[in-house]
């Protein structure tokens, strides 16, 4: 379809009929993204759990799916909390777990992830999912909106430490990475880095599985689509990524 037709953005509570292709779309990801354990906290029963905070985006008038969004509710003024986790991606997802399961109530609201076919990439559709999720959050009685950005360009340059690139700028003042770039235009702020945001521990066999790569020496491994090196130990049998991301926060209203 043309990338210029019209997009109907609402939650899967509002559409449940497009369940199912949802999932088409995990596969524009890198195979070793999905392969994070604490991603089954979520993916297994948001659907089910919390469709009003999943986000889905189809050619008007169809049901060609065109981008999905993901986010949780989670309690962060607590005294054992207070300020966003380290463990960025990972730890946001345990909280709104313990969150569900403590009946606590929560205060704020994080996107996770944010997808769009390659045909629509450019067009504006990232920014429209992004206000998609800042409305979402707001319709609910948020006042924040926070995001572990996990930054586009990043993976060209996996030996540049996060926060070195995190702190790139344009000489409009606009972030450097395209991706934190959409989230600052809607006025969103860079707090801190999340330096271990994603981990995803595996075999050799499973990570010569994942990336199509030898990983026949020890040390760190540049992946296709990883942010930072994937360290391989050979004698040991086992690879590890632990990915850095962005935390980004939108004020709202």
């Amino acid at each position: 379809m043309p990338a210029n037709e019209p997009v109907l953005v609402t939650t899967l509570a509002e559409r449940p009929f497009l369940v199912e292709r949802l999932w088409e779309l995990t596969d524009l990801w890198p195979r070793f993204m999905v392969e994070d354990p604490i991603a089954d906290l979520y993916y297994r029963d948001c659907t089910r759990a919390r469709p009003d905070y999943v986000l889905v985006a189809t050619v008007a008038g169809t049901d060609h799916l065109v981008a999905r969004g993901f986010a949780v509710p989670f309690a962060l003024d607590l005294p054992e909390r207070g300020d966003l986790p380290g463990d960025g991606w990972d730890g946001v997802i345990r909280w709104s777990w313990a969150d569900r399961v403590d009946g606590r109530p929560p205060d704020t609201v994080s996107a996770l992830e944010i997808t769009i076919v390659p045909e629509r990439r450019g067009t504006g559709l990232a920014g429209h999912m992004v206000q998609a999720m800042r409305d979402l959050a707001a319709r609910r009685g948020f006042g924040v909106l926070v995001a572990p950005v996990r930054p586009s360009r990043k993976a060209d340059e996996p030996w540049t430490p996060i926060a070195e690139y995190a702190a790139r700028r344009r000489p409009d003042g606009m972030p450097a990475d395209p991706w934190m770039r959409v989230h600052a235009r809607l006025g969103a702020e860079v707090v801190r880095v999340a330096p271990r945001s994603m981990t995803v521990a595996g075999s050799l066999a499973d990570w010569r599985e994942w990336t199509g790569l030898p990983l026949a020496e020890s040390g760190p491994q540049v992946v296709p689509g990883a942010l930072v090196p994937v360290h391989v130990d050979v004698d040991q049998d086992h690879a590890v990524y632990v990915e850095p991301n962005v935390w980004m926060r939108h004020t709202l209203g």
